[in-house]
């Protein structure tokens, strides 16, 4: 990999950072407020999507901004795995800008521009994280991220709000601690932090006993953010935060943050080789799959709607991190695309989580008989989106959990296979009541049809059409499916 000099990914951290600042300085302004952040978000997503013939090619374009520590520079590269991240994180923005709009202005909510600023900022820190070149850059983004979120989490500022917002900030920055130190010993013992495919370890570096160490440290600081068992807590908490704040935390940032790290740990900073050698990824696997079962089991006791999705990914974060930890190319495959997957119908669930809210006011699962009635089309868009979590063909989850299974074969792990399809048969067993009261039950409480706004809808259309067409055309435009089985084949 010959990394090429540009300014190009600096840009794209920079554009939504700038725009937090326009939009603070707007207040008095919400449709050029809102301009501002559909703008940033256009040109965003231009720049991210030129880095991707240089990941293709092996060529990725790399920024280098200041020396932080000898041999360590703050440093931006769009290689193949750090670009399948920033075109998620940056399209989905877009989406959810839009879909903001409608929820905001929908229910007259406070400190809109607060929202938007920090929105954006958000955005900054996650396409930093998806571009960092080294241990130390992906470190201060994913703090940074963490004090850009705080504003959303706390947003409704009540009570239950400051709790949460301070939970939060308890599990993040406790756990991140241990990255630090992790970095400050692999810096140590091998004078470099950069992320590279394979690692930058080896088994001479230091006493397997040694490796291990800080491997669980690394692991550790991210799988908060990962919601790994037993470190979820803060998760199902933070739903007290608006809905368009749910979906960034679920699918667009904060947890794909932490499922991001735990990949660029195991494939980058250690490989997939020395993991084997040294036993280190085992217990993980163990960690991911006891997560998958029980956060299913949870998500079954939750009558909030919201509370139980947020238990749905705590147990579909696992899938992505026990693909990378079978240590093969299947399940690494099976990891990044189901990054994408799970991003795409989560964020289509919390998107028609919320349009039933600003329409209905309705939050809970008893409340939702009948509503197929009133909101037939978002309420077949949450049907796509559960049934793909599920893993059923031909909606877009199926094929990263085929890889998931084949991975799970692969590595010689059969009882993943029981895993897997027990965690889906409870997937369906907590999502398709809600589908079944929605169309095939009856309430006075929805006596006529109507949908919510256009700014709420269609971004759940969107997403929901997006998920059914990369199921029944996984390799539609190429890149995805490339791009994943590059880093499978690097790592």
């Amino acid at each position: 990999m010959t990394a090429v000099a540009s300014p190009i990914p600096a840009l794209a951290v920079a554009v939504s950072a700038v725009a937090a600042v326009l939009i603070l300085r707007l207040d008095a302004r919400p449709n050029l407020r809102e301009a501002v952040t559909f703008a940033a978000g256009l040109i965003k997503l231009g720049l991210v999507l030129a880095l991707v013939p240089g990941a293709l090619a092996g060529t990725p374009l790399e920024t280098n901004l200041v020396e932080l520590l000898p041999g360590v520079s703050l440093q931006l590269r769009g290689d193949a795995f750090g670009v399948v991240f920033a075109v998620l994180a940056s399209t989905l923005w877009l989406l959810t800008s839009v879909y903001s709009v409608g929820y905001m202005r929908g229910l007259e909510e406070h400190a809109q521009t607060r929202y938007f600023a920090s929105f954006a900022l958000a955005l900054s820190a996650t396409i930093g994280i998806a571009l960092a070149g080294n241990l130390l850059t992906l470190y201060l983004f994913y703090e940074l991220l963490t004090l850009a979120t705080y504003p959303l989490v706390i947003h409704k500022e009540t009570e239950e709000a400051v709790l949460a917002a301070r939970k939060y900030l308890a599990y993040t920055f406790g756990t991140a601690v241990a990255i630090l130190a992790a970095g400050a010993g692999i810096y140590s013992l091998t004078g470099t932090l950069d992320l590279r495919p394979g690692g930058i370890l080896t088994a001479e570096t230091a006493h397997p006993l040694v490796l291990q160490g800080l491997f669980w440290l690394l692991i550790t600081g991210f799988a908060v953010k990962a919601a790994i068992m037993p470190l979820h807590g803060w998760l199902p908490s933070a739903m007290v935060a608006p809905t368009p704040v749910s979906a960034l935390l679920h699918a667009v940032a904060v947890v794909k943050s932490g499922v991001f790290g735990c990949i660029r740990v195991i494939g980058f900073v250690f490989g997939t080789a020395l993991l084997r050698e040294i036993g280190a990824a085992t217990v993980l696997l163990y960690l991911c799959a006891a997560t998958i079962l029980l956060g299913s089991l949870l998500a079954l006791s939750q009558d909030s709607l919201k509370r139980r999705l947020a238990y749905s990914t705590v147990s579909q974060l696992s899938y992505i991190v026990l693909g990378a930890a079978l240590l093969n190319p299947a399940g690494i495959t099976g990891s990044i695309l189901h990054l994408t997957n799970h991003a795409l119908l989560k964020i289509t669930l919390f998107f028609c989580a919320g349009a039933i809210y600003v329409t209905t006011g309705c939050d809970k699962v008893s409340q939702l008989a009948g509503i197929g009635r009133r909101m037939p089309l978002t309420m077949a868009a949450f049907a796509v989106g559960a049934l793909g979590l599920a893993g059923v063909p031909p909606i877009n989850g199926f094929f990263s959990k085929w890889y998931l299974c084949l991975g799970s074969l692969d590595a010689h792990h059969d009882f993943l296979l029981v895993v897997l399809v027990v965690s889906g048969l409870l997937n369906l067993a907590y999502f398709f009541p809600i589908v079944y009261a929605a169309f095939f039950r009856t309430s006075d409480a929805f006596p006529e049809r109507g949908e919510a706004s256009p700014a709420l809808l269609v971004p759940l259309l969107l997403t929901a059409g997006a998920s059914l067409l990369f199921g029944v055309w996984p390799d539609l435009v190429g890149t995805l499916w490339a791009l994943a089985e590059q880093v499978a084949r690097e790592v």
